[in-house]
Order: C-alpha cells, then structure tokens, then sequence
C-alpha cells in the first residue's frame, strides 16, 4: 500500500497562495488532491497521472490550482493561488485502489476509488 505524507498547510489571506505537498512512498499510477470542509463531503480538488502528466481539476478550482509532479522525488505537489475564503478545507492527497491507465472526465473525483491516503493538512483563507 502506498503511503502519503501532506505538508504545506496554513494560513492564508484571500487572494494570496499556499503550495502543499504530497510525498508518496510505493508505486502509484496516478495522485489525487481532495479536501474536506466542516460539514460537507470530501471533494475531489486536482489529480495527474504518473504515466503522462495528464491532469483534471474540479471547476471551483480551474485557473487557481496547478497540479504538478517530480517523478524523481516521488512528490505531487498542489499550487493554490488567488485562494477564497470557501477554499478552507482539511486538504488530502490519495492514490487509487487499482492501477489507473488513463482517466476520462470526473470519474477521478469519487473518494471511494481511493485506497491510500495521507493524515491531511489543514488550509485556512482568511483575513
């Protein structure tokens, strides 16, 4: 199983960035970043894939988050930039149950595809 380690988090004013990192030992085919506010449902945030670099974003986050990769350190990381208040969250990066070969659409961004997570951290936007 793999194992995930997130860093990264903090606190951060509206419209300013955060880079979180995911540092992953063991093989995985593809990287997700989820986050999870108080009372509501985990949300599928970013994902790229190990075998080309292809990446998906959920549509509250296109244009603000990159999603990005060092295939030699093993580490996806999740660059947020003009970051809002809605943004905060418990952020979670994941690696899929099974091995991914190419992804279509949002099908990436069910939790329950996911068998291997990190502890999270946690992305505070406020002023």
């Amino acid at each position: 199983q793999v194992q995930l380690v997130e860093s990264g988090g903090g606190l951060v004013q509206p419209g300013g960035s955060l880079r979180l990192s995911c540092a992953a030992s063991g093989f995985t085919s593809a990287i997700a970043w989820f986050r999870q506010a108080p009372g509501k449902e985990r949300e599928g945030v970013s994902l790229i894939m190990k075998s080309d670099g292809s990446t998906h974003y959920a549509d509250s986050v296109k244009g603000r988050f990159t999603i990005s990769r060092d295939n030699d350190e093993n580490i996806v990381y999740l660059q947020m930039n003009m970051v809002k208040p809605e943004d905060t969250a418990v952020y979670y990066c994941a690696a899929p149950k099974t091995i991914w070969v190419k992804v279509y659409d949002d099908a990436w961004s069910d939790p329950a595809l996911y068998g291997s997570w990190g502890q999270g951290t946690q992305v505070t936007v406020s002023s």
